[in-house]
């Protein structure tokens, strides 16, 4: 970053390290401290947004070296999922393993999807890469062997991760926002581009419903007027919220919520004041624009589809080990040979939908987005995907090999 222009970058959407030294990472040992971000604030455009996932132990000490840096906070995103893996320690288990007990096995645990565990082997000193299923669903339930274990029996040390934040924050304005949008080209969010869509359905059957009304400013009474600004807002759909949902964590929600269909705000009234307080008219009709259509909770949020195969997107059919300028490295062991050995094995990649709908947000069009802390450049995927200029960085030799070769398989791909 220290090599780039002063105020050249229109974006950053970035993954940095969450300090948690997640699999004894080298790389994760620690959070990035504010000469980074001040870096960031140099080469950003006055008003240019970023975008930083942080970790939920550890996003606090994230946010505070943003603003430290120089940076304005302007919200903090929660993105929802429902596939995260407790790593939780087993205090019963672990109470018998200090007594030097065995555990009497009474069974067998198989998962409810009843899918082998995948499972890999890493030796990144020699480039080896092995992936493959462990035999049979089930693992071993056992009981305790010792009064001790048998009183923590059922205790352990962690939740289920379920979220990370998404820390928002902006370079400080070039005088106000009119001003900076007009002289450098960024300042604020891209809001039509990331509403959440409506179905069809949904949308007519709300503008079926929704009643033009007037409006009386001397009573300081506001009500909604022209149907055709109904109609335009509809077909755009919602606002975009500050919080995201992937399809596990939606269908989860949907679950409990149930359908929900039109609704109302508090009172009976069909206005409001200056003050917000509902009046006790007859009619029902507050700002049904928004809220005639119907399904599960989850409607109101964006959802991030991931594909299981993105991971290893634009890496099919390229050898299985790699150099860090992301050439082809000479394969001697044979059983590293095969396509089921080319494989991303960056523990942290980041669904390219969502971080396209993020680089959507805040990038104006034929905007660069920068990424910072690249892994295996996703980031580079999704904004190439939505026509943005792209510039990745990334300190490890091999993820920066990985990154090199998807993205460059990309390009080939869409050009092809």
């Amino acid at each position: 970053m220290q090599k780039m222009d002063d105020n050249s970058i229109d974006a950053i959407v970035t993954d940095p390290p969450y300090g948690l030294s997640f699999m004894n990472k080298d790389w994760d040992h620690g959070i990035p401290g504010t000469p980074f971000w001040q870096e960031m604030l140099r080469i950003a455009k006055p008003g240019s947004h970023l975008l930083a996932f942080g970790g939920t132990r550890t996003h606090h000490r994230l946010m505070v070296a943003i603003e430290d840096a120089g940076w304005e906070i302007r919200d903090c995103m929660m993105w929802l999922y429902g596939s995260g893996f407790p790593k939780s320690l087993d205090v019963s288990k672990a109470i018998d393993k200090m007594y030097g007990k065995d555990r009497e096995v009474v069974g067998e645990y198989i998962p409810p999807d009843g899918k082998p565990r995948n499972w890999e082997s890493h030796n990144l000193t020699k480039g080896v890469i092995l992936y493959g299923h462990k035999e049979g669903t089930s693992r071993d339930i056992t009981i305790p062997a010792t009064p001790e274990a048998q009183q923590w029996d059922g205790w352990g040390t962690a939740l289920k991760p379920a979220w990370e934040p998404i820390i928002l924050a902006r370079k400080p304005l070039d005088g106000t926002v009119a001003e900076n949008v007009l002289k450098w080209g960024v300042g604020g969010l891209n809001i039509d581009g990331g509403r959440i869509e409506m179905q069809q359905a949904d949308a007519e059957k709300s503008l079926n419903n929704w009643k033009p009304k007037g409006y009386d400013l001397n009573s300081s009474i506001y009500e909604y007027g022209s149907k055709n600004i109904a109609t335009e807002q509809n077909h755009k759909g919602r606002w975009p919220a500050n919080l995201i949902l992937d399809e596990e964590a939606g269908a989860l929600l949907d679950e409990q919520s149930g359908e929900t269909s039109k609704g109302h705000f508090p009172g009976n009234g069909k206005s409001w004041g200056s003050h917000g307080i509902y009046g006790a008219g007859k009619e029902r009709n507050c700002d049904e624009r928004y809220m005639q259509d119907s399904g599960g909770a989850s409607r109101f949020f964006y959802t991030a589809k991931a594909t299981s195969g993105e991971r290893n997107k634009y890496l099919r059919g390229l050898p299985s080990t790699i150099t860090s300028d992301g050439r082809d490295k000479p394969i001697d062991n044979p059983y590293q040979r095969g396509e089921t050995l080319r494989k991303n094995h960056h523990p942290t990649v980041k669904p390219i939908n969502l971080l396209r709908y993020l680089c959507k947000l805040i990038t104006p069009p034929q905007g660069v987005v920068l990424d910072p802390f690249a892994g295996s450049g996703s980031t580079g995927l999704a904004a190439f995907e939505e026509g943005f200029d792209y510039i990745l960085i990334e300190i490890d030799p091999e993820y920066c090999g990985l990154a090199k070769m998807r993205n460059a398989q990309k390009r080939i791909a869409e050009f092809a």
